[in-house]
C-alpha cells in the first residue's frame, strides 16, 4: 500500500498548528525546555482576598493544568509522527513494522500502530 505521506505531512503540521495555539492559550513555554508546556499560573497578586476568589483561582488553575496535559500529550504524538514521516517509517506499526491501514490513519494521522496493536 502506498500512501500519500504529502497529505499526512500537511494534516500533521495543521494539528501541530492548532495544538501549540491552544496550549497557548493555556499555558506558556518552559523556557529552559522550549518543548515543554506548563500551565499558565493564575494571577495570585490579590492584597485583600476572600477565600472564595482564591479557590476560583486554583480551580482554574487546576483546570487549565489538566488541559495542557492533554494538549501536550497530543503534541508529542504528532511530533513523532512527523520525525517518522521524515525517517521513512510512518505508516508502520511500531510492534510489528506492518502497514497501518490508511483509514486509521485518516482517523488519528499521529497513530503509530495498526488497530491490533493499539491496546
Amino acid at each position: 500500500m502506498d500512501i500519500d505521506l504529502d497529505y499526512f505531512q500537511k494534516a500533521l503540521e495543521e494539528e501541530k498548528m492548532r495544538l501549540e495555539a491552544g496550549l497557548g492559550t493555556v499555558g506558556v513555554r518552559n523556557p529552559d525546555a522550549p518543548e515543554d508546556w506548563e500551565a499558565a499560573k493564575p494571577d495570585l497578586n490579590i492584597t485583600v482576598a476572600e477565600k472564595s476568589e482564591v479557590a476560583d483561582q486554583e480551580e482554574e488553575f487546576e483546570n487549565q493544568a489538566g488541559v495542557e496535559a492533554n494538549l501536550e500529550e497530543r503534541l508529542r504524538e504528532v511530533d513523532a509522527a512527523l520525525e517518522r514521516v521524515r525517517h521513512g517509517s510512518y505508516g508502520k506499526c511500531a510492534f510489528d513494522n506492518e502497514e497501518i491501514d490508511e483509514a486509521r490513519l485518516r482517523a488519528n494521522p499521529a497513530a503509530k500502530t495498526c488497530i491490533e496493536h493499539a491496546q
